[in-house]
Protein backbone atom coordinates (compact mmCIF):
# COMPACT_ATOMS: atom_id res chain seq x y z
CA UNK A 1 0.00 0.00 0.00
CA UNK A 2 1.70 3.08 -1.15
CA UNK A 3 1.10 5.95 1.11
CA UNK A 4 -0.53 7.52 -1.26
CA UNK A 5 -3.27 4.58 -1.68
CA UNK A 6 -4.81 5.70 1.22
CA UNK A 7 -5.38 9.67 0.35
CA UNK A 8 -8.78 8.67 -1.89
CA UNK A 9 -11.63 6.34 -1.11
CA UNK A 10 -15.00 6.11 -2.53
CA UNK A 11 -16.31 4.08 0.28
CA UNK A 12 -20.32 3.49 0.40
CA UNK A 13 -19.53 0.45 2.88
CA UNK A 14 -18.52 0.83 6.89
CA UNK A 15 -14.91 -1.06 6.27
CA UNK A 16 -12.16 -1.10 9.34
CA UNK A 17 -9.28 0.48 7.39
CA UNK A 18 -5.74 -0.73 8.29
CA UNK A 19 -3.37 1.46 7.18
CA UNK A 20 0.15 1.03 9.25
CA UNK A 21 1.57 -1.99 8.51
CA UNK A 22 2.25 -3.02 12.18
CA UNK A 23 -1.76 -2.68 12.42
CA UNK A 24 -1.87 -4.30 9.24
CA UNK A 25 -0.17 -7.46 10.46
CA UNK A 26 -1.81 -7.60 13.62
CA UNK A 27 -5.45 -7.33 12.06
CA UNK A 28 -4.68 -9.92 9.83
CA UNK A 29 -3.26 -12.44 13.27
CA UNK A 30 -7.18 -11.38 15.21
CA UNK A 31 -8.57 -11.94 11.77
CA UNK A 32 -6.62 -15.90 12.14
CA UNK A 33 -7.52 -16.29 15.21
CA UNK A 34 -10.96 -15.76 15.25
CA UNK A 35 -11.78 -17.48 12.00
CA UNK A 36 -9.22 -20.69 13.43
CA UNK A 37 -6.71 -20.99 10.68
CA UNK A 38 -3.07 -21.03 11.27
CA UNK A 39 -0.34 -17.92 10.43
CA UNK A 40 2.43 -20.10 10.18
CA UNK A 41 6.13 -18.33 10.40
CA UNK A 42 6.63 -18.67 6.66
CA UNK A 43 2.76 -17.09 5.89
CA UNK A 44 3.52 -14.59 8.66
CA UNK A 45 7.20 -13.66 6.80
CA UNK A 46 5.44 -12.96 3.62
CA UNK A 47 2.77 -11.41 5.06
CA UNK A 48 5.25 -8.60 6.76
CA UNK A 49 6.71 -7.80 4.11
CA UNK A 50 3.99 -7.41 1.61
CA UNK A 51 3.09 -4.87 4.37
CA UNK A 52 6.46 -3.20 4.85
CA UNK A 53 6.40 -2.80 0.85
CA UNK A 54 3.61 0.03 1.10
CA UNK A 55 3.12 -0.60 -3.04
CA UNK A 56 2.75 -3.75 -5.06
CA UNK A 57 5.35 -6.15 -4.84
CA UNK A 58 6.80 -9.12 -6.97
CA UNK A 59 6.76 -12.70 -5.58
CA UNK A 60 10.11 -12.77 -6.98
CA UNK A 61 10.97 -9.79 -4.87
CA UNK A 62 9.74 -11.42 -1.96
CA UNK A 63 11.61 -14.37 -2.33
CA UNK A 64 15.17 -12.24 -2.89
CA UNK A 65 13.98 -10.76 0.91
CA UNK A 66 12.83 -13.75 2.29
CA UNK A 67 16.22 -15.86 1.05
CA UNK A 68 17.96 -13.16 3.06
CA UNK A 69 16.67 -14.87 6.42
CA UNK A 70 15.27 -18.68 5.31
CA UNK A 71 18.65 -19.86 3.22
CA UNK A 72 15.99 -22.42 1.37
CA UNK A 73 13.41 -20.25 0.60
CA UNK A 74 12.03 -21.25 -2.65
CA UNK A 75 9.21 -20.32 -5.15
CA UNK A 76 6.52 -23.05 -3.84
CA UNK A 77 7.32 -21.29 -0.66
CA UNK A 78 6.17 -18.11 -1.33
CA UNK A 79 3.12 -18.99 -3.74
CA UNK A 80 1.84 -21.01 -1.14
CA UNK A 81 2.34 -18.63 1.32
CA UNK A 82 0.82 -15.68 -1.03
CA UNK A 83 -2.43 -18.58 -1.61
CA UNK A 84 -3.65 -18.94 1.53
CA UNK A 85 -3.46 -14.83 2.21
CA UNK A 86 -5.08 -14.14 -0.72
CA UNK A 87 -7.94 -16.63 0.19
CA UNK A 88 -8.34 -15.03 3.11
CA UNK A 89 -8.49 -11.88 1.41
CA UNK A 90 -5.70 -10.55 3.40
CA UNK A 91 -3.84 -9.65 0.13
CA UNK A 92 -4.95 -8.22 -3.19
CA UNK A 93 -3.44 -9.67 -6.46
CA UNK A 94 -3.02 -6.66 -9.26
CA UNK A 95 -3.45 -9.17 -12.23
CA UNK A 96 -2.22 -6.72 -14.70
CA UNK A 97 1.28 -5.92 -12.72
CA UNK A 98 1.26 -9.47 -11.42
CA UNK A 99 1.91 -8.03 -8.01
CA UNK A 100 0.85 -8.57 -4.47
CA UNK A 101 -0.87 -5.32 -1.60
CA UNK A 102 -1.86 -5.57 1.79
CA UNK A 103 -5.96 -4.84 1.95
CA UNK A 104 -7.22 -1.84 3.58
CA UNK A 105 -9.96 -4.31 5.50
CA UNK A 106 -8.48 -7.65 6.28
CA UNK A 107 -11.23 -8.51 8.71
CA UNK A 108 -13.34 -8.72 6.03
CA UNK A 109 -13.19 -12.26 3.70
CA UNK A 110 -15.16 -10.66 0.74
CA UNK A 111 -13.84 -7.88 -1.67
CA UNK A 112 -14.73 -6.69 -5.10
CA UNK A 113 -13.00 -3.22 -4.99
CA UNK A 114 -11.65 -1.80 -8.01
CA UNK A 115 -8.25 -0.75 -8.13
CA UNK A 116 -6.30 2.54 -9.54
CA UNK A 117 -2.90 2.06 -10.36
CA UNK A 118 -0.33 4.50 -11.40
CA UNK A 119 1.85 3.09 -14.19
CA UNK A 120 4.41 5.21 -13.33
CA UNK A 121 4.97 4.71 -9.72
CA UNK A 122 2.69 2.09 -8.65
CA UNK A 123 0.79 4.12 -6.40
CA UNK A 124 -2.44 2.13 -6.07
CA UNK A 125 -5.59 3.25 -4.46
CA UNK A 126 -8.61 0.52 -3.51
CA UNK A 127 -11.86 2.41 -4.34
CA UNK A 128 -13.87 0.85 -1.38
CA UNK A 129 -17.34 0.90 -3.34
CA UNK A 130 -19.54 -1.66 -3.09
CA UNK A 131 -21.86 -0.41 -6.21
CA UNK A 132 -19.57 -1.11 -8.62
CA UNK A 133 -18.84 -4.54 -8.47
CA UNK A 134 -22.52 -4.87 -7.37
CA UNK A 135 -23.14 -3.13 -11.13
CA UNK A 136 -20.62 -5.06 -12.73
CA UNK A 137 -22.19 -8.63 -11.54
CA UNK A 138 -25.53 -7.53 -12.05
CA UNK A 139 -24.78 -7.18 -15.82
CA UNK A 140 -23.32 -10.06 -15.92
CA UNK A 141 -25.89 -12.03 -14.63
CA UNK A 142 -29.01 -9.76 -17.43
CA UNK A 143 -26.44 -11.22 -19.94
CA UNK A 144 -26.69 -14.73 -18.67
CA UNK A 145 -22.85 -14.89 -17.43
CA UNK A 146 -22.00 -16.73 -13.81
CA UNK A 147 -19.33 -14.34 -12.94
CA UNK A 148 -16.74 -16.59 -10.16
CA UNK A 149 -14.28 -13.62 -9.36
CA UNK A 150 -13.75 -10.02 -10.45
CA UNK A 151 -10.94 -7.51 -11.06
CA UNK A 152 -11.08 -4.46 -11.81
CA UNK A 153 -7.56 -2.49 -12.39
CA UNK A 154 -7.71 1.09 -13.93
CA UNK A 155 -4.70 2.41 -15.04
CA UNK A 156 -2.87 5.96 -15.78
CA UNK A 157 -1.21 8.40 -13.49
CA UNK A 158 -1.65 9.16 -9.98
CA UNK A 159 -2.10 12.78 -8.67
CA UNK A 160 1.32 13.38 -8.03
CA UNK A 161 2.82 12.05 -11.03
CA UNK A 162 0.65 13.97 -12.89
CA UNK A 163 1.48 16.93 -11.25
CA UNK A 164 5.45 16.31 -12.53
CA UNK A 165 4.36 16.23 -16.51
Amino acid sequence: MAASAHDAHACTAPHDHVDAPEDFVRAVEAACEERGLRLTPIRAQVLQLIADAQKPVKAYDLLDQMRKTREGAAPPTVYRALDFLLEQGFIHKLESVNAYLSCHHPSSAQHSAPFLICDRCLATVELEDVRIGQQLEKQALALGFTPQAQTLEVHGLCARCSAQD
